[in-house]
């Protein structure tokens, strides 16, 4: 299996509920690094997994969504708490969309079977998505 990741970042503020979280239930900002892996069995024609530059667009299209805002404002994720684990959900289902919809070309896309998002808070503590993509046409 071969893959290509591109890492980029972006910055939120957010609070959350619950005594589990006990104080990060105040509002707190966070850096996260962010990591998208894209797999496939067998490289296109041009030898690649995917262009690693249209990828890196496209993932920087999804986090600038986000990107220094407030996430407890967003309508989208009212009453929801916006885990590490809960964005690396909603990065990949983001990202997974533009690349079902051609953001990386024509058929590059073609062939890819999965993808992780990764998320780091820090250098000891990271949460992740992966699933299977369907992104034959």
């Amino acid at each position: 299996m071969y893959s290509v990741c591109v890492r980029d970042h972006f910055m939120i503020a957010h609070s959350f509920t619950g005594e589990t979280f006990g104080p990060a239930q105040r509002l707190h900002g966070a850096t996260y690094v962010v990591d998208a892996e894209l797999r496939r069995a067998v490289l296109d024609a041009d030898s690649v997994v995917v262009d690693i530059g249209r990828l890196s667009e496209v993932l920087r299209s999804v986090l600038n969504e986000m990107n220094y805002h407030n996430l407890d404002q967003m309508l989208e994720f009212g009453g929801r708490n916006t885990t590490t684990e809960f964005l690396a959900k909603v990065i990949f289902d983001r990202l997974a969309a533009r690349i079902h919809n051609g953001a990386l070309g024509g058929s590059a896309a073609n062939g890819v079977s999965s993808m992780r998002i990764t998320l780091h808070e820090s250098h000891v503590a990271w949460a992740a998505y992966e699933a299977e993509l369907n992104t034959a046409s």
